[in-house]
């Protein structure tokens, strides 16, 4: 999964931030926190959050620390919150699927996905992300992880996905794979049919 990023304004000069989240993260990887400990404040959002990956990491990530890390409203560090979502299941993850940004949606959809499961309630939200994002990026994300987790429950929005725009319905294909039935195998043909070749190389995948 690609992170994204966003330029800050004003702030310590770039080379600045660069050596300190450099250092952070060559520390972690001698188990030395201290310099990740000592950023977990610091003012520039993508040093906090190079503080979050390496105290993650290192399973030093406790409850008062991640308390504090959800309250910060930095792109970067929900962002990178949504991303360690993904292995880290003491780190919720509903508010990230509902964020403001579509980037950061995007990432919690996939990490729902890499868990391989998720809460009715959490089902219940990709399946609104996949029928009514405007983001079709998030659109794609979500699909995807349904596709991926396998609940039955879940196929009509599948379904729906493959009628959307090429990317959204390649996914969407590649989803159908876990299911069977009329239903699958309907979408199935009209996919290898479908005017973009990337949606019925797909279906041509899931249909050997």
């Amino acid at each position: 999964m690609e992170m994204h990023s966003r330029q800050s304004d004003g702030g310590p000069p770039v080379h600045q931030v660069s050596r300190i989240r450099q250092n952070i993260i060559e520390s972690s990887l001698k188990a030395d926190l201290s310099e990740a400990m000592k950023y977990l404040d610091h003012s520039e959002s993508k040093v906090r959050a190079s503080s979050l990956v390496a105290l993650d990491g290192n399973g030093k990530l406790d409850e008062k620390i991640l308390h504090t890390a959800l309250l910060d409203t930095s792109f970067e560090v929900r962002s990178t919150l949504a991303y360690l979502s993904s292995k880290n299941r003491r780190i919720p993850i509903e508010n990230f699927l509902i964020d403001i940004d579509p980037a950061v949606v995007e990432i919690a959809c996939w990490a729902i996905g890499e868990r391989g499961e998720a809460s009715d309630s959490n089902l219940l939200k990709l399946q609104e992300i996949v029928e009514s994002h405007d983001d079709a990026l998030c659109r794609e994300s979500a699909v995807a992880a349904l596709g991926a987790l396998g609940n039955k429950d879940t196929l009509s929005s599948i379904l729906k996905a493959v009628d959307d725009i090429a990317t959204v319905r390649r996914r969407a294909v590649l989803a159908l794979s876990p299911f069977d039935g009329p239903e699958v195998e309907e979408a199935i043909q009209k996919a290898l049919e479908d005017r973009d070749w990337q949606v019925r190389q797909a279906a041509e995948d899931i249909a050997k």
